[in-house]
């Protein structure tokens, strides 16, 4: 039976290539084995044969298969799996997250700039700067950042709010008084694939983080993509 494809504008060889990515990553195809022959491939996902190609043109591309004259196509290595971004419950735990990383900002917007709020979620601060960004560590991304600072504690120290992370800078300023997040599981779109360095439609942990001050206002707003190879989740069970 052939597998159902998105209809999106998401080219369908990026979809093939990030399922047969996830039958690696899986172990269902090992490093070692033999991929099924290009009419098998044909046969099972119902696609064009320069699809098939494109698809594995992206793998080899990734380091993930290797083709190989007169034998086909083999698996040579696993995707990198380094899920050392732990899902944390108290702030000075999160800012020690960040403490150890190179983050990058992609562009900055110093105009005034509301957050997407939603009903209940806070009052909204007179103005926010706004900053995108992404963070690295040992040179490779793992995150991308949407964040909103209300601007009246950006203006306080704005070389150090672009230059460094920004939650050990609140937790310095004294002014949290509320800290909520959550975390949701979706798929990486064009932008996030490219700054990430992922296949679209690759799996990812979104996270939304609000702080607030004693009076209910909202002094940060940050929307967090991660790779879906680097976080962890871990939760005590109570019997």
């Amino acid at each position: 039976m052939n597998i159902r494809f998105l209809d999106s504008r998401v080219p369908r060889y990026l979809q093939l290539a990030e399922l047969m990515r996830q039958r690696i990553i899986r172990g269902d195809w090992p490093e070692g084995h033999r991929l099924p022959s290009l009419e098998q491939l044909l046969a099972e996902f119902g696609v064009a044969r320069v699809t098939v190609r494109q698809a594995i043109d992206m793998l080899a591309q990734q380091g993930l298969v290797s083709r190989q004259q007169g034998r086909g196509t083999f698996v040579t290595n696993q995707p990198r799996n380094d899920r050392w971004v732990n899902v944390v419950t108290t702030l000075e735990a999160l800012a020690n997250v960040y403490r150890d990383t190179q983050p990058t900002i992609v562009n900055i917007d110093e105009s005034s700039r509301l957050p997407p709020l939603q009903p209940g979620e806070g009052l909204a601060a007179d103005n926010y700067v706004y900053m995108r960004r992404v963070h690295s560590r040992q040179e490779r991304p793992y995150c991308t950042i949407n964040i909103y600072v209300a601007e009246d504690i950006f203006r306080e120290n704005p070389e150090q709010f672009r230059n460094s992370t920004v939650i050990p800078l609140l937790m310095a300023s004294g002014k949290i008084a509320d800290a909520h997040q959550t975390l949701t599981i979706g798929t990486a779109d064009i932008a996030t694939a490219r700054y990430l360095d992922l296949s679209i439609n690759a799996p990812v942990a979104e996270v939304r983080r609000i702080f607030k001050d004693a009076n209910g206002v909202i002094i940060y707003l940050a929307e967090v993509t991660y790779r879906g190879d680097a976080i962890r989740l871990e939760m005590d069970l109570k019997p």
